[in-house]
């Protein structure tokens, strides 16, 4: 075992456990104030879910042997109840149960971004259903087709994208954020739109929550992207980099774009534009030059705020923009690295603009065809069974007042209680 490589590998673990409850205040501060609850609730439900499923058979669907050596799915048996982990591998650099609580913190995660789209008119419980079904479904798989390598002895046989395709994705751009962006859109359009909308679309209750979620996820994401080099040495080091600059060129894209059509920049735009960056370079991060890195995050930041949009125009309510931020970001970024690739960069491949031709670009066009027609699919089989068995939607009265209070029966602030009436019980 490499005790640096280790180290590495925990701390990068607990940053992207960080991203959990980021991604719950970054959703929570864009929701009125009787929604937030339940908001960081599905973010934290559905995320304990997946890690217990994680353990059951998750890991070994994503990474167990493929079955049929075909690439599609890890044997679901293999490492059943994860029992198997305990004991110590000596030609491991790292430990095997490390990697796999570091990959567990990707489900979590991916999960956890799906539920921005349903804010506030989802039942709770339907969600949680919902997000066992997809991860098994939906979630495991991709992971199988992105993550999973062929061993060095060639006895163990992974996914199809990752092996015989050969795309480029070094930290998630398509089986976390493309797959979780067009899971997002099934569900909405499954879900249908909040009451009202969009005249009463509702406005973000608290921006400084939303720059706190921002925050934190800014911070897990070097976990989430460097710890994917898997050692503490040079790769992690340039991806590192990477990430720094492609967010900061991303939140300026998108404060550019909204000084450019409507006079001024906004915190919430800022914010977004971080995210926006950080999503399109994890695919990138091991792949492009610092400067590319750069046009990257600053393109995807100006992409992505126009792309806002297309939820207006095309009538869906994706509440919180998890299509236009995350599939439309890890769309570019998995894309765009068929152009600015560069064989200097750990993964040693050039793309168009270095002289690589159009066959890497050919490449990470098919792996996001695959995921995003694999997703959408599933994802909207699993949302229309529910709906028609146990139902999505909470009561409209409910959604009207606000779901924390239904959904809960508590509220995160004073001034949002309902008066109780005389002699009626309280909760503590």
């Amino acid at each position: 075992m490499d005790s640096g490589n280790t180290a590495w590998l925990l701390a990068s673990s607990a940053l992207v456990c960080l991203m959990i409850p980021g991604i719950a205040f970054f959703y929570g501060g864009m929701v009125g104030s009787r929604r937030i609850l339940n908001m960081m609730m599905m973010c934290f439900g559905g995320a304990s879910l997946v890690a217990v499923l994680w353990v059951l058979y998750g890991y070994s669907a994503a990474f167990g042997d493929s079955l049929g050596g075909v690439g599609l799915l890890g044997d679901p048996l293999e490492y059943l109840g994860l029992s198997a982990l305990l004991a110590e591998d000596p030609a491991a650099s790292i430990p095997v149960a490390l990697f796999a609580a570091f990959q567990l913190m990707f489900a979590c995660v991916t999960t956890a971004l799906v539920a921005g789209s349903a804010a506030g008119r989802m039942k709770f419980g339907a969600w949680m259903v919902f997000a066992g079904l997809w991860a098994t479904l939906v979630y495991f798989p991709v992971a199988h087709w992105v993550f999973a390598f062929d061993n060095a002895e060639g006895t163990v046989v992974g996914g199809w994208i990752a092996n015989r395709l050969g795309a480029i994705d070094f930290a998630g751009g398509t089986a976390v954020h493309l797959n979780a962006g067009v899971a997002a859109l099934a569900l909405a359009l499954v879900l249908g739109r909040s009451k009202g909308w969009p005249n009463s679309h509702g406005q973000p209750h608290s921006r400084p929550l939303i720059l706190l979620g921002a925050s934190l996820l800014w911070i897990g994401w070097y976990g989430f992207n460097a710890g994917s080099a898997l050692s503490a040495g040079h790769s992690a080091a340039v991806v590192f980099l990477n990430t720094a600059v492609a967010a900061a060129a991303g939140l300026l894209g998108w404060m550019l774009m909204e000084r450019l059509r409507l006079g001024r920049s906004s915190s919430l735009g800022a914010a977004s534009g971080l995210i926006a960056a950080l999503v399109a370079i994890t695919p990138a991060c091991g792949a492009v030059s610092p400067l590319g890195a750069v046009a990257i995050g600053a393109i995807a930041g100006l992409v992505c705020s126009l792309a806002i949009e297309l939820k207006f125009r095309l009538g869906f309510d994706d509440s919180l923009d998890v299509v236009a931020v995350h599939a439309v970001g890890g769309l570019l970024g998995t894309l765009l690295i068929g152009l600015f690739a560069t064989e200097a960069a750990p993964n040693g491949v050039s793309g168009l603009f270095y002289g690589g031709g159009f066959s890497l670009l050919g490449s990470q066009a098919v792996a996001c065809g695959a995921v995003l027609v694999y997703s959408f699919v599933v994802t909207w089989v699993i949302a229309k069974v529910l709906q028609l068995t146990i139902g999505l939607r909470i009561p409209e009265e409910s959604e009207l007042r606000g779901i924390d209070l239904m959904a809960h029966s508590e509220s995160a602030y004073l001034n949002d209680e309902e008066p109780v009436e005389l002699g009626a019980p309280t909760r503590t």
